[in-house]
Parts: C-alpha cells; sequence; structure tokens
C-alpha cells in the first residue's frame, strides 16, 4: 500500500514533495492527454502568456493553446478545449504546443519543492498508478496530489475526485460508484458545460471527453531543459 497526501490550489503545489501530481481535469491535463494522442510532437507548459508568446518566437512552427478565465486567449490557436482541438487534429500531429491555463500549468511551476512532476488526469489516473508504484519499490518518498482547482484558487469536485480516485489505485482499491460521481460533476462543477451562452468556449463536448476514465496508457512527465519545462509521453500500460 502507498500512502499519498491530497494538497490543494496553488498553496498546495508549493507544499508539494518527492512525486507530485498535478491533477487538472477540466481541462488542462486531459487535453494534454488527448494532444499527445493526436500525435503532437512535445508540449512545452508554460505559466504566463507572455512566456507562451516568447516560446513560440524561439520555435517556429509551434502551436499556442491557452486560456485565461477559461477564454482562449488573444491571438492563440486554440483555447483549452479538447473537443475543439479534436475538430483540427491533424494541425497538432507532429507540432510543438507551447500550453497555458489558469490552474494546471500554474501548478507546474509553482512546484518547485516536487523531485518529480506528473500531470493528472482521469484520463490516464491507473497508468499514474502503476508508474508510481513500479518506481515506488526503489525506495519509498513522498507522493503528494495536488487538486489545482478553478483558476488554483478555488476547490472543485473533478480535481478532488480525481485525487481520491488516484489515491485509492495506489492503496490497491477501487473507488465505489466512480461512475455515479462522475456523473453527478455535470450538476456541479461541471454545471458550465452544459449552459447555451458558455457553449463557445466550454463546449458540452468536453465534459464527456474529460471525464472517460483510464483510457490512456501513459503518463505526463515533466522535464526540464533550456527552453523550460516540458511534458514528455512515457508509455506504462502495455
Amino acid at each position: 500500500m502507498i500512502e499519498s497526501k491530497v494538497y490543494h490550489l496553488l498553496e498546495g503545489a508549493k507544499k508539494a514533495r518527492g512525486t507530485a501530481v498535478i491533477i487538472d481535469v477540466f481541462r488542462a491535463f486531459s487535453l494534454e492527454c488527448y494532444l499527445y494522442g493526436m500525435g503532437a510532437r512535445l508540449i512545452r507548459p508554460v505559466g504566463s502568456v507572455e512566456e507562451a508568446w516568447a516560446l513560440h518566437e524561439k520555435i517556429p512552427g509551434s502551436v499556442l493553446i491557452g486560456e485565461r478565465h477559461g477564454i482562449r486567449c488573444d491571438g492563440f490557436d486554440f483555447g483549452n478545449s479538447p473537443y475543439q482541438v479534436s475538430l483540427k487534429e491533424e494541425s497538432i500531429r507532429d507540432r510543438i504546443v507551447i500550453h497555458t491555463t489558469s490552474a494546471g500549468t500554474q501548478g507546474i511551476v509553482n512546484a518547485s519543492g516536487a523531485d518529480e512532476i506528473l500531470t493528472g488526469s482521469f484520463l490516464n489516473a491507473r497508468a499514474i498508478a502503476e508508474y508510481i508504484s513500479s518506481s515506488y519499490s526503489a525506495g519509498p518518498r513522498p507522493i503528494s496530489l495536488v487538486a489545482m482547482g478553478l483558476s488554483a484558487r478555488e476547490n472543485t469536485d473533478e480535481d478532488e475526485l480525481c485525487a481520491e480516485y488516484i489515491q485509492a489505485l495506489l492503496r490497491g482499491e477501487e473507488l465505489p460508484d466512480l461512475e455515479e460521481k462522475l456523473d453527478a460533476l455535470r450538476y456541479t462543477s461541471g454545471a458550465r458545460f452544459f449552459k447555451p451562452e458558455l457553449a463557445e468556449h466550454f463546449p458540452k463536448e468536453d465534459f464527456d471527453m474529460c471525464i472517460r476514465h483510464d483510457i490512456f496508457p501513459f503518463v505526463l512527465r515533466i522535464g526540464k531543459d533550456e527552453l523550460g519545462y516540458f511534458s514528455e509521453r512515457i508509455d506504462v500500460i502495455k
């Protein structure tokens, strides 16, 4: 059994130690799973819009994806919607993506006390648990699950539930009534995806795409080089 601790929001990211799983279900790290599924060559998460533009100038042909308050950043190719990106999947294949969001990518840049950072979502939760379990045998270490919430300032049901699910998997258990709990999100923190007046930025298809669980066999591990942070795909489940 592997013990883990759940942290919350931006302050939680700053407290994370050992292996940190930065969780953003709606929608940053669900989207990044889909981007790799679409054949992205590499994803580079950044903290600010200004950093994204600066990096875009250094990487010709890169794709700019990002949001603030859920709305696509001015001049970017896409907002944070996996559904909208999926409609132009060919524009992602074999390209470098620069990604900035209000919550998830902020968690990455603030988890400076962690030895290792993974991104977290329902889509690859079981792969995350298996990755941690396989590497844990080399020696126990802190496992920090950080639920980033809404704009990294307000707890949200989906990120808390994802942390609870990963915790259960790390203990070798299943989370009771998971499907019912996932569906219930449409009436709480997922309700914005079903408001017609918000459909331009929060299409209803995003909800179903983000609450699917255990469909990707890889983890996304954060690295850093001379250009900044990047996420690398590591296949776990054969």
